[in-house]
């Protein structure tokens, strides 16, 4: 299980059966763009056998850079749960906005597995997606009218950052091939950050501004 978006603090899959969980501690974990690191968790038989892999082809993580992650832990409930607050805040007003299509966050209502997420998330995480009308170029104009957000594929930053799929990561797929799993052209995914949520609003409303 990738439980990147989600952290040990929102949600913990060994809990539901998971037999190995990763997570991408360059994220969240440390959550400001500091230094790259990873995170495997499961039994000690299942665990033993990436040691030996991991010690032998390189990915491990540097005594400072471990230090770093160990003290982001530190004030991660806090941030998380800041990240969240502004997230659902967030996705509840996009919700009103005629120019948008719809909006995915867990902890919507509206999304198709809230009960679930309910049940095995705390919070409902720091990332939203919605789909705005007008397409492609509708999606590049949302984005160049941003100012507080960076734009970046990253995400899980104290920076609230965007990213317009169709036109950067997933350019060079078809239509047809971004369709089928799921980015249309109007699909646009936002990492909100622990900036005041207020501020984090008035640049969504610039971005929507035609």
């Amino acid at each position: 299980m990738d439980n990147c978006f989600a952290t040990p603090i929102i949600q913990q899959p060994i809990q539901f059966g998971a037999d190995l969980v990763i997570h991408s501690a360059t994220k969240y974990i440390d959550g400001q763009g500091r230094t790259l690191g990873g995170v495997i968790v499961g039994t000690n038989e299942l665990i033993s056998t990436i040691q030996g892999f991991a010690r032998h082809t390189g990915p491990c993580l540097s005594p400072f850079n471990s230090w770093i992650l160990s003290k982001s832990l530190e004030t991660l409930d806090v941030r998380l749960e800041r990240h969240c607050n502004n997230a659902l805040e967030i996705a509840r007003r996009l919700e009103q906005r005629p120019e948008v299509k719809w909006v995915k966050y867990p902890h919507l209502p509206s999304h198709p597995e809230f009960e679930l997420a309910k049940k095995q998330m705390k919070w409902g995480g720091g990332i939203v997606t919605f789909e705005i009308e007008g397409g492609l170029q509708r999606g590049r104009d949302f984005l160049n009218q941003l100012e507080l957000f960076t734009l970046s594929a990253n995400l899980g930053d104290t920076r609230s950052i965007v990213t317009h799929p169709a036109s950067t990561t997933h350019s060079k797929l078809s239509l047809e091939d971004r369709l089928s799993v799921g980015i249309s052209d109007g699909l646009i995914r936002l990492s909100i950050g622990l900036e005041q949520v207020e501020e984090i609003w008035e640049d969504v409303e610039k971005g929507s501004a035609r």
